[in-house]
């Protein structure tokens, strides 16, 4: 079974892919012999029909690894491999709503990256620790998943609007700017999966004391930053670089941290390189490269969808990401609330989306502020998705 498990999980990122294509493909309008809106209609409804089948096999899958494990959302590969199905689900239901093929143009590619980053994990099934082993587990993660599967849509509608926005009007060199640095995150996000996989086989040890008790910490990249009091064990050169430049500061705790600070540096650091390689290529920045995908939309109608995808999604991730959680919490650990890292950032994402509808139905932010906070409230979600998950230890450290 998991040969099948497998092979379900590569054939959906395979139809995803395609799917993606053939949305970029109806946008561009490449390779049209007819009219532009027949062409259009052609490839969405490939998309679609592919998007949906992709959806398909990727139920196969969540339904043979709860066959094997008795779970499917209890650790960082599941959870992404997950959410990424549950941002595609939203993007069928939007789809459906609006008829928006160019949506699915920016919404596809990103469950392809969110796939993507779930296979850089273990994808092992493992058995649950005890403190997961409770049926408030499946409820509290697949409502935050099934929420921020709809956040992300309102997301990439919200992203949409200011590359639209911005590519209309180059007057607005502030909107612009920081388009573009949310582009370069996008760029480090993705380097980070670049470089999970090219550094695929690469080891490096150190020894060190957490606790008062000496363990071993293995990294799967160069190290940039070595731990705390570490001794190296057994350090590969690579590039001339023999050793970490420097350590782990103190309060950084975790027998990994070290570990997974060095991987987002060097995310941090393969993203501006491959960032200045594509402008060196293509002599523009980012949102120029996709106005051309988003300059028929209606301003109106993409801000409509973003603010419906949010709005449905709030309420969901309110449930899982605190009414659920707290009650599990209670049950795990004797307590509803204990400010752990990931709790924290929860109801910092929680404020977030308040503000956002708050601002929006009371005092009538619409439009591009609209759209910034929709940007900016996911990119939150990533945030917590890799720094908290992956850097600051806590109680959802096992995660």
């Amino acid at each position: 079974m998991e040969q099948t498990m497998e092979t379900l999980l590569f054939g959906t990122f395979i139809l995803y892919l395609l799917a993606s294509i053939a949305f970029v493909m109806a946008v561009t309008g490449k390779g049209s012999r007819d009219g532009k809106e027949v062409h259009m209609t052609r490839w969405g409804r490939r998309g679609i029909t592919l998007a949906i089948a992709g959806v398909a096999l990727h139920v196969g899958f969540i339904i043979v690894r709860l066959l094997l494990g008795g779970h499917f959302t209890s650790n960082m590969f599941e959870f992404t491999a997950f959410l990424c199905f549950t941002i595609v689900t939203a993007y069928i239901v939007i789809y459906y709503l609006y008829r928006t093929i160019t949506l699915g143009a920016f919404a596809m590619p990103l469950a392809v990256i969110m796939l993507a980053y779930a296979s850089v994990f273990p994808r092992e099934v493992t058995p649950l620790i005890p403190a997961l082993q409770s049926h408030w587990l499946h409820i509290h993660v697949i409502t935050v998943a099934l929420g921020q599967g709809a956040l992300a849509v309102g997301f990439v509608a919200g992203l949409i609007y200011l590359i639209r926005w911005v590519g209309k009007d180059r007057g607005h060199t502030r909107t612009a700017t920081w388009l573009e640095v949310t582009m370069v995150v996008v760029v480090m996000y993705v380097s980070f999966i670049f470089l999970s996989f090219a550094f695929g086989g690469y080891e490096a040890t150190f020894q060190h004391p957490v606790d008062d008790t000496e363990v071993v910490q293995e990294f799967v990249m160069p190290p940039i930053v070595g731990p705390h009091e570490g001794k190296a064990v057994d350090v590969p050169a690579f590039l001339g670089l023999q050793g970490p430049l420097f350590e782990v500061p103190s309060w950084m705790q975790g027998e990994k941290a070290a570990n997974k600070l060095n991987s987002v540096l060097w995310s941090i650091f393969i993203g501006l390189v491959l960032y200045g390689i594509l402008r060196l290529a293509f002599r523009k920045p980012i949102y120029e490269l996709l106005y051309p995908l988003v300059k028929n939309l209606n301003l109106e109608t993409v801000d409509e969808i973003s603010y419906r995808a949010i709005a449905i999604g709030y309420p969901i991730f309110t449930l899982g990401g605190l009414v659920f959680a707290m009650i599990w919490a209670h049950e795990a650990w004797g307590r509803f609330w204990g400010w752990d890292p990931k709790e924290v950032w929860a109801l910092i994402t929680w404020l977030f989306y308040s503000a956002y509808l708050h601002l929006r139905l009371s005092r009538g932010w619409q439009g591009l502020r609209s759209s910034w906070l929709a940007v900016g409230g996911f990119i939150i979600i990533l945030i917590n998705l890799i720094v908290i998950n992956l850097v600051i230890a806590g109680l959802h450290s096992y995660a």
